[in-house]
């Protein structure tokens, strides 16, 4: 690659370890600084806002983030490591802490590489590949400053690395906009419904009251074939709404009628410490299931109004995620537990005037949010051809422009 040239890393960064806070400080609630951890990595890299962790102990300085800082994480609780090594942009908004098993990449050759830069390149599939090679453990994954500080990076000249940075910056940005309409959408709703539930008359029913269907997905059998049916797991529920991108495929012909997906269901996770209790709303016409670690929860429309009762089991959430039985680690939400579970819903009468606008709030969001999985996919496509050189900024300005 004409003008090109290769570095390690260790003579262009330096990794910074964070601190070890303490557990008994941590809470899930605000106000506070909020901690850095893995679960902020989205798969494929980015930043990801989700279920902040709150710290509320004493001041700990030199562990504070800025906005633009470039990090990477070290750990990963999956076997796969699906996050492990990735690398994300600190975002403006709150205050944001250090925390371990989080590297701070600083810049020391500014001269040779730009940040923005190093953030896709860390995001390939080739650095990938270097830090899964060289992880460790079985059940939680581990990399370390030194492993990602060895790898070998190809550098354009600066103006090229800001060129590239900039358009694929371009897609990123539009994605946090729509990300954000999502996110404001799914707050008015949910806030919009606990007025209803707390000034007006309400009703208290169980599950089992209420729903047509309520039971564990499918063992699945995998198939590699696009043609057969989606089937998804714990790791597609996640901040209330449906991530498909871990999904996988299963035979269709193994799969019950009743297990077939319908718009507005409710999945739950129900296995495993961390992952159970989770909630979100099933809202697209695809056909898909899940697996057996996913309770489907089906409202009868005769009893309830599905979506009214889809948006008090997203707010019962933390809830839900008590209700768990068994030891550490074999953690399971039963389907007879689960459906002993109450819900507080509006009156009929109120439920048929708050429906149409949440049904308005949601329709905008989903738009929103399927705006983004094509750009990210776009990204994911242009990210190594450009970050290769195999396609040149110029080439690709025009399409990001269209699509954005």
């Amino acid at each position: 690659m004409r003008e090109w040239t290769t570095h390690r890393l260790e003579d262009l960064v330096h990794i910074k370890h964070g601190f070890a806070f303490k557990g008994e400080y941590f809470s899930d609630k605000g106000p506070g600084p909020v901690l850095v951890t893995p679960g902020n990595f989205a798969i494929g890299g980015g930043f990801k806002i989700g279920k902040e962790k709150y710290y509320k102990g004493p001041e700990i300085a030199g562990f504070d983030l800025s906005p633009g800082d470039l990090v990477v994480t070290m750990t990963d609780l999956s076997k796969a490591g699906d996050t492990l090594g990735y690398s994300a942009i600190i975002p403006a908004g709150n205050r944001y802490l250090h925390n371990q098993r989080i590297g701070l990449v600083e810049i020391i050759r500014d001269d040779l590489l730009d940040k923005s830069y190093l953030h896709y390149a860390l995001r390939t599939d080739r650095y990938r590949s270097h830090v899964l090679s060289g992880a460790t453990g079985s059940t939680v994954r581990h990399t370390s400053p030194s492993r990602i500080a060895s790898y070998e990076i190809s550098l354009p000249p600066l103006s090229e690395q800001r060129a590239m940075a900039e358009v694929l910056g371009a897609l990123d940005d539009k994605i946090a906009v729509n990300d954000g309409i999502a996110a404001r959408c799914r707050e008015l709703g949910l806030a919009y419904f606990r007025e209803a539930v707390d000034t007006g008359p309400a009703v208290e029913v169980t599950l089992t009251e209420v729903t047509s269907f309520l039971g564990r997905g499918v063992a699945p059998k995998y198939s590699e074939s696009l043609s057969e049916l989606t089937v998804l797991n714990q790791k597609c529920v996640r901040n209330g709404r449906i991530g498909l991108s871990p999904a996988r495929r299963t035979l269709s012909d193994k799969v019950p009628a009743q297990k077939h997906l319908k718009v507005h269901d409710v999945l739950v996770n129900s296995t495993g410490v961390g992952t159970l209790g989770r909630v979100a709303r099933w809202t697209a016409e695809m056909e898909a299931t899940v697996d057996s670690h996913v309770t489907i929860v089906r409202f009868d429309p005769e009893k309830v109004d599905p979506v009214c009762a889809g948006f008090a089991m997203l707010l019962a959430e933390p809830e839900i995620e008590t209700l768990g039985e068994g030891s550490t680690g074999q953690t399971e939400l039963s389907r007879v537990k689960l459906g002993t579970f109450s819900l507080r819903l509006p009156s009929t009468r109120q439920a048929q005037s708050l429906r149409p606008l949440l049904d308005s709030l949601e329709s905008k969001a989903d738009v929103a949010l399927a705006e983004s999985a094509a750009l990210a996919k776009l990204r994911d496509t242009l990210l190594p051809k450009i970050m290769s050189g195999d396609i040149r900024v110029r080439d690709v300005e025009k399409l990001v422009e269209e699509a954005t």
